[in-house]
């Protein structure tokens, strides 16, 4: 039977798969599979957004001002080089689209953010996997990948699923050893995550040079992941270029003035901050007494811990033990790590619990 054939690069495509909110049996337990804010949303934001309940029959302003006005007066940035999107995942897309295609090339790290090869292969463009150095970002192994076809190279730091981090000259280095012909695009969707003053420069990079577009998003930090802002800054030419292909009216009313009212809140980021990295040092000092079992905690910037299993206890064990606990995680086998669970940083009562379900599961596994 004749009927319409997708290009074939798209039926190349695995789909994403989020984290679960429900167990096999539909139960609703704890969930800390989707790294979402366990403190919530500032309650200015959630204000903000009921207030806007009386202009649902508008279209929201298609530029974004408000929210790009807001980002600038906190980043000291131009607004006129911030592009927002559906969420970070559709700037990523959105840079993907805009250089590259077919016969072209897009580099990520194993182990990166599965949204990177989806949007490489949308285009038509090839996907290529730079290794790991034990879950981290290798600048020299991307390098390595690096070839006349190259059009764009994806760098979350921190990773996304590993919570691994790159130092702020090894972001240099690789910027300044790729051509001037490929865009970087460094994912900072957990940057308000990292200690200290452990800035990547890649924000400096984005103001400066001619070939970097940093992205961020309001649905880690903020906690307004429901309403899907996100937001890239670069050189007003790649800005150009993706606002070409950019969805119209992706940011809706109620999200755009609740993301100006979370950007006003300033104690609420230093105290998310402060709390994650207390119990992230606790959880991961938690997976290193179980050691002798084969449990590690991949050092993390992030608002999660990735687990890796190498003892009795195997992920996929824990992953259901955990289930049958009142906690889901996130499995990652379709990200090529079966041997790994990715656990989000909750509440200190959650984050408490799942490491004690954890300690009662390798007891049982021997």
């Amino acid at each position: 039977m004749n009927a319409p054939v997708p290009k074939p690069w798209i039926m190349d495509i695995a789909p994403y798969v989020p984290g679960r909110s429900t167990t096999d049996d539909g139960r609703k337990v704890v969930k800390l599979s989707s790294n979402e804010n366990p403190l919530g949303t500032p309650a200015g934001a959630r204000a903000a957004f009921a207030a806007a309940a009386d202009s649902l029959e508008r279209y929201p302003d298609a530029s974004g001002s408000i929210v790009r006005e807001a980002l600038a007066a906190v980043h000291g940035l131009d607004p006129a080089r911030i592009i927002y999107g559906n969420g970070s995942d559709e700037v990523l897309h959105l840079a993907a689209g805009a250089f590259a295609g077919p016969g072209d090339e897009v580099i990520f790290v194993r182990y990166g953010f599965a949204v990177y090869e989806i949007a490489a292969r949308r285009t038509g463009a090839t996907p290529v996997i730079a290794p790991d150095r034990d879950y981290a970002t290798d600048v020299d192994a991307i390098l390595a990948c690096v070839t006349e076809r190259t059009r764009v190279v994806f760098v979350a730091n921190p990773n996304n699923p590993t919570g691994t981090y790159a130092a702020r000259a090894e972001i240099a280095r690789l910027h300044a050893a790729l051509p001037a012909t490929v865009l970087l695009v460094l994912d900072h969707a957990y940057a308000e995550y990292i200690d200290g003053d452990h800035d990547d420069g890649g924000m400096a990079l984005a103001a400066t040079a001619a070939n970097v577009l940093v992205t961020r998003t309001f649905s880690k930090m903020y906690g307004l992941a429901a309403e899907r802002i996100g937001w890239g800054y670069g050189a007003a030419p790649i800005v150009d270029a993706m606002h070409r292909i950019r969805l119209p009216f992706s940011m809706t009313i109620a999200g755009q003035h609740a993301a100006v009212a979370a950007l006003a809140d300033h104690g609420w980021v230093e105290r998310c901050r402060r709390e994650n990295a207390e119990l992230r040092r606790w959880f991961s000092d938690e997976i290193a007494s179980l050691g002798n079992a084969g449990l590690r905690a991949i050092p993390s910037q992030a608002n999660f811990v990735l687990v890796v299993f190498e003892g009795a206890l195997t992920a996929e064990a824990a992953y259901k033990g955990l289930m049958d606990e009142g906690y889901i995680v996130r499995w990652l086998p379709g990200q090529k790590l079966p041997q790994a669970l990715r656990i989000t940083i909750g509440t200190a009562e959650e984050t408490r619990g799942v490491a004690a379900a954890l300690r009662r599961l390798v007891g049982r596994a021997g």
